[in-house]
């Protein structure tokens, strides 16, 4: 069951979107599609299904949209015209600003799995199936080539997002590598203490996510840095052997 608040937003969207792009479906994954959604805390994670390539007015509705609604700041949107080739970079608007991206094949497999439309077919028939393969090997390629050489930026890990997303994305991937599944990030928290992680720093992103909030000074965000770079280095290779 969708949040009121949040349902009135998609809704919203959905309809004002329609008026200036040629939309065929317009899905959800992430957190709204795997029933993990936190009020306020989770984005609105929305792929919208195009004919043709979106126009610049779309970036209008988006703004427009966090005006009549703020928690429309937190919609998510990439606008894809061709579903089958991965490397294709698609139009996003996403942080409040309209850029391109791929659509992974994490985002692709929780589409499969949560099969969520908003509007027009759902994922399951218009949306290629994305392999094991595909899906391992982007994995073990963002901890490779993005997390492990990020951990040198020792600036990056003071902010509260990156410290969530590290933890949580390392606790993920070790269970699709291992089986094949996607978890939620509430389940990823189960994962982390066998992981290694140090359990402080699982409580305080707990607490972020699922309240309340504690701990936000600066010794503990030094500390908390200093904590998380370090089980990220060694946790990524294990992952990976």
């Amino acid at each position: 069951m969708i949040d009121e608040a949040v349902q009135q937003v998609l809704d919203g969207f959905v309809t004002s979107v329609r008026k200036v792009a040629a939309v065929e479906a317009v899905w959800l994954h992430g957190s709204l599609a795997l029933g993990d959604y936190q009020l306020g805390r989770s984005d609105l994670d929305v792929i919208v299904v195009a004919s043709t390539p979106p126009p610049d007015a779309v970036a209008d509705v988006h703004r427009q949209l966090i005006r009549d609604f703020p928690l429309a700041a937190k919609l998510h949107c990439s606008y894809m015209t061709d579903l089958a080739d991965l490397s294709v970079r698609h139009p996003t608007f996403a942080h409040e600003r309209y850029f391109d991206r791929p659509v992974t094949p994490v985002t692709r497999r929780e589409l499969a799995i949560g099969n969520r439309t908003l509007f027009g077919p759902p994922p399951s028939e218009l949306l290629p199936a994305t392999t094991d393969e595909e899906l391992f090997e982007f994995i073990r390629r963002d901890l490779r080539d993005f997390w492990l050489p990020v951990t040198r930026k020792r600036a990056n890990w003071y902010a509260d997002i990156w410290v969530d997303l590290s933890l949580l994305t390392i606790a993920r991937a070790h269970v699709t590598l291992a089986t094949g599944d996607l978890i939620t990030k509430r389940v990823a928290f189960d994962v982390l203490p066998h992981l290694g992680a140090p359990a402080d720093v699982v409580e305080d992103i707990r607490r972020r996510r699922y309240g309340p909030e504690v701990r936000t000074g600066p010794w503990w965000r030094h500390t908390r840095a200093g904590l998380t770079r370090r089980f990220v280095r060694t946790a990524i290779p294990a992952v990976l052997s």
